[in-house]
């Protein structure tokens, strides 16, 4: 008698005519079987991202707005959610309201956000990540929607990294978060697997037992393949008779720091994800890799996707619809739907805080086209993976920049500046940005670099001035802004770099994993 009850109020919240829900339960279910049959293997999964078409795109929104519908009866926290906000008549995707961490993942408990408000007593994983305030978050995961994740992650590595005879060495942290245990768990499909965690010993001693019969594929943080790579150069490791890739993920890489590690690995590759989502949300292809850098030096490109002085260079992903489905706001913040039929805690419309673009895959054929150079450089990338599923331009958070002189200055573009043609880049173990306010009132940027090792007097100064000049060099070449004020004021160059032994200053008991690039 309760749930007779209590239905009116439910559908009343949801404002969707009876009809159109039958309708859109129809839509999901056929999605979703359509996606386990064809995408059961990860072969399925690379047929299905080498054949998208636009015309699927509406499909994949109605799955989207199917789970929203769904979820708004059976989920009881969103019920709530949505009962607590002005209902209206909510007959397409954007009319549902946006979800996020404080607003509904803090405000209601784990248990309510599952499916009919229960979480199974067996078969769950929890994942843990930490909030900018530092509280820990749980995500609990039940084992078909993992099993789900570990196709799509084994599908796409298979696609992105041809290897003969894959070795994946996992360097991702093994603690309660998602990304290490996924990736080992789904890499297993696919390769051997060795699961050393972030140990630059035990990896070292991986690489030589296992020896070059293998192809190598090491999955970490960006900063921990670069302290790999430099690690084995100081070894004189015998980098020309291995075959070794990586795959990293966590945070965003310039060109510049994959460009030096090219210099060894055969290749490296990022992907997008999120603990509050799924770690499998985007990757990059050699197409994303070659339109990223071409819009560093396609001035027309560039206004064309990312809007008239965009300075900004974002990082470039594709992604499945039919998994994620993907929109931006007013303010260009990534809202998310996680469509899978087995995730445990839908997430609906959920804003992640990231500022991204979205772009048809058409649209960059298009644009590609319209140039002789770039449609020879598109025809080229595309030839290998042949993915053609729509693309994901991410800038990341919004608020991570650090404002001086009228510029906002970016940590990537810091990190170009530090990497770029500097030939003491392997004495740089990690970097930060501030403004320091000195003596006189005068605030001036200061970039905090921890070395990896002590250095002499004259090193020290050598390093220094090579990370002021490459940075100044870079942000003049990238910023309208700073090269203004460095017309009309020559001392607003004056950037400040300080040099910290290990573990010093601002790096002090701060994990090594994922980097902060700001201190406020």
């Amino acid at each position: 008698m309760a749930e007779t009850l209590h239905r009116p109020a439910v559908l009343r919240t949801v404002e969707t005519p009876m009809p159109a829900v039958a309708a859109l339960s129809l839509v999901a279910r056929v999605v979703a079987a359509l996606v386990r049959l064809v995408g059961r293997r990860p072969a399925g999964w690379r047929w299905l991202a080498r054949h998208h078409h636009p015309l699927l795109d509406g499909l994949a929104e109605a799955n989207a707005r199917a789970t929203c519908v769904r979820a708004a009866r059976r989920v009881p926290a969103y019920r709530a959610f949505l009962r607590a906000r002005p209902a209206g008549v909510r007959r397409r995707l954007r009319d549902f309201p946006e979800t996020d961490k404080l607003g509904y993942v803090v405000a209601h408990a784990a248990a309510a956000r599952c499916w009919r408000g229960r979480l199974p007593r067996q078969g769950v994983v929890v994942d843990e990540s930490a909030g900018s305030s530092g509280r820990p978050f749980n995500w609990p995961r039940g084992e078909r929607e993992l099993r789900a994740v570990h196709r799509d992650i084994a599908g796409y590595t298979g696609l992105a990294f041809p290897m003969r005879r894959p070795f994946v060495i996992n360097a991702y942290s093994m603690g309660a978060w998602a990304t290490g245990t996924t990736t080992g768990a789904a890499m297993a499909r696919i390769a051997v697997v060795k699961n050393t965690g972030p140990d630059l010993g035990k990896i070292v001693d991986t690489l030589r037992e296992f020896g070059p019969d293998f192809d190598y594929l090491v999955t970490a943080y960006p900063p921990f393949l670069k302290h790999l790579r430099d690690r084995l150069d100081a070894e004189d490791f015998p980098w020309s008779r291995y075959r070794i890739f990586g795959s990293c993920g966590g945070e965003g890489m310039t060109e510049a720091l994959r460009d030096y590690l090219e210099q060894r690995f055969v290749r490296v590759r990022s992907a997008y994800g999120a603990s509050d989502l799924t770690i499998g949300i985007g990757a990059e292809t050699r197409f994303t890799v070659w339109l990223r850098r071409r819009l560093r030096t396609d001035a027309a490109l560039r206004a064309e996707l990312l809007g008239p002085g965009e300075q900004r260079l974002p990082m470039v992903f594709q992604y499945n619809p039919f998994a994620t489905w993907l929109e931006t706001n007013e303010r260009r913040e990534l809202v998310c739907t996680v469509t899978g039929p087995h995730v445990l805690q839908p997430r609906l419309r959920y804003n992640v805080g990231d500022e991204a673009l979205l772009v048809p895959y058409r649209r960059i054929v298009e644009l590609a086209a319209a140039d002789p150079v770039r449609r020879a450089e598109f025809r080229t990338a595309v030839a290998e993976e042949r993915m053609t599923l729509p693309v994901l331009l991410l800038f990341g958070r919004a608020d991570s920049t650090v404002s001086y002189l009228g510029a906002n200055l970016y940590p990537q573009d810091v990190e170009y500046g530090l990497y770029t043609g500097n030939p003491h880049a392997a004495q740089i173990s990690r970097f930060c940005l501030a403004l320091h306010e000195d003596a006189a009132l005068e605030t001036r940027p200061v970039i905090h670099v921890e070395l990896r090792r002590p250095l002499a007097a004259a090193q020290r100064a050598a390093l220094a001035d090579a990370c002021r000049d490459g940075v100044r060099r870079h942000l003049a070449s990238v910023s309208r802004d700073f090269a203004q004020s460095l017309v009309e004021d020559p001392a607003a160059g004056d950037l400040r770099v300080e040099l910290h032994e290990a573990d010093h200053g601002p790096f002090a008991g701060r994990q090594k994993l994922k980097n902060a690039y700001l201190v406020r």
